[in-house]
């Protein structure tokens, strides 16, 4: 029998959180979704294209993970993929807060799906696409390394010059 998850989440942009969610996910399923969907209470930077391409250049060497967009409820998206886990990282209590409520509301919707959390390591606790940001303007592509994958700092740089204009 495979193993399939699906990690859902906007990821606008991917961060080294992310990232790290996705290597520890993928080494414990036969198959890793990484599902891009849209925060209703958010307006993206990037478009849900252009962040699944950021996805799948920083994955492609992890043979087992595929990039899918969706749209509408994770379990509706859990399901169509043929899958029963939830992977979701968490970095902080608050954010447990928030995802301890969303499980409740999952398991309501589909009983059959279950939720795995995995902590962020220590080093990425702190990292958000929100706070990426604020920073990105002010901090130096070797600062910002330390926040998001090398090879979409171009990217955001690019992205966040684009909206100030």
């Amino acid at each position: 029998m495979s193993h399939r998850a699906i990690y859902t989440g906007s990821f606008d942009p991917i961060t080294l959180g992310h990232l790290n969610v996705i290597e520890r996910s993928s080494r414990l399923v036969d198959t890793l979704i990484v599902g891009i969907g849209t925060n209703i209470d958010k307006q993206p930077l990037f478009s849900a294209d252009e962040r699944a391409e950021l996805v799948e250049r920083v994955t492609r060497k992890l043979g087992n993970v595929e990039v899918r967009q969706f749209s509408g409820l994770a379990v509706q998206f859990v399901r169509d993929c043929g899958a029963r886990v939830i992977i979701r990282g968490v970095r902080s209590l608050s954010d447990m807060d928030s995802e301890f409520t969303m499980t409740l509301a999952n398991r309501k919707l589909d009983a059959g799906i279950e939720t795995v959390f995995l902590m962020a390591d220590e080093e990425f606790s702190h990292v958000s696409s929100s706070l990426l940001k604020q920073i990105t303007p002010l901090a130096g592509d070797e600062e910002l390394s330390r926040f998001v994958p090398r090879d979409i700092i171009p990217d955001l740089r690019a992205k966040l010059s684009e909206r100030n204009e």
